[in-house]
C-alpha cells in the first residue's frame, strides 16, 4: 500500500506551495493510468501532435520549470512567514532581571513520580545572571550556583 500511498502524496496539491511534487520534479502534471484507458482531454490533445510539435512544447515546458520552482518557493517562503505569524501571536517572552524567583521546568518523568499529579515545576531558584538570547544562570535559594545555564523558555515567574 505504500507504493499507492506515495502516488496520492505526490499527486496532490501542497498547501505550501500550491502545486504537486511530482509537477515539481518532472515539470509536468502527472498522467494517471486510468487517464491511459479512459483518455482525458489532456492526453487526447497531446496524442494528436506531430513529433516536432511535441517535442517542442516539452521543450518549453522544461524552460518553464524554474518558473514552476520560484513560485513555488515563493508560496514556501509565504507559508513559513505565515505559519511564524501565527505562531510569534502565541509566544509570550518573558522578561527576568537578576534576583527574580523563577520556577524551571521538570523536562523528564521521574520514575516515583505521581503519574498526572506529578509536579511540573521544580521549587523556587533566583536568577542569578541574565544573557541575550533567553539564557539564564540559576542559584538555588541556599545561594549555590546551577553548573547548567537553563533556557528561558524552561523558566516561569514564582509569585509567593
Amino acid at each position: 500500500m505504500l507504493s499507492f500511498a506515495l502516488l496520492a502524496y505526490r499527486t496532490s496539491i501542497c498547501s505550501s506551495t500550491e502545486v504537486t511534487p511530482y509537477s515539481l520534479v518532472f515539470g509536468m502534471e502527472v498522467v494517471l493510468s486510468v487517464e491511459v484507458e479512459i483518455p482525458s482531454m489532456r492526453v487526447l490533445a497531446e496524442s494528436k501532435f506531430k513529433e516536432a510539435k511535441w517535442a517542442k512544447q516539452h521543450y518549453e515546458q522544461l524552460n518553464l520549470i524554474d518558473e514552476k520552482w520560484l513560485t513555488a518557493l515563493c508560496h514556501g517562503q509565504c507559508y513559513q512567514e505565515r505559519m511564524a505569524r501565527e505562531f510569534n501571536k502565541k509566544f509570550r517572552l518573558y522578561e527576568f532581571s537578576p534576583g527574580d524567583l523563577v520556577l524551571w521546568k521538570v523536562l523528564y518523568i521521574a520514575p516515583d513520580s505521581r503519574g498526572k499529579i506529578a509536579y511540573k515545576y521544580n521549587r523556587p531558584f533566583i536568577v542569578k545572571e541574565v544573557f541575550d538570547g533567553g539564557a539564564i544562570i540559576l542559584n538555588d535559594m541556599d545561594g549555590n550556583e546551577n553548573a547548567l545555564l537553563v533556557n528561558a523558555d524552561a523558566l516561569k515567574k514564582y509569585y509567593h
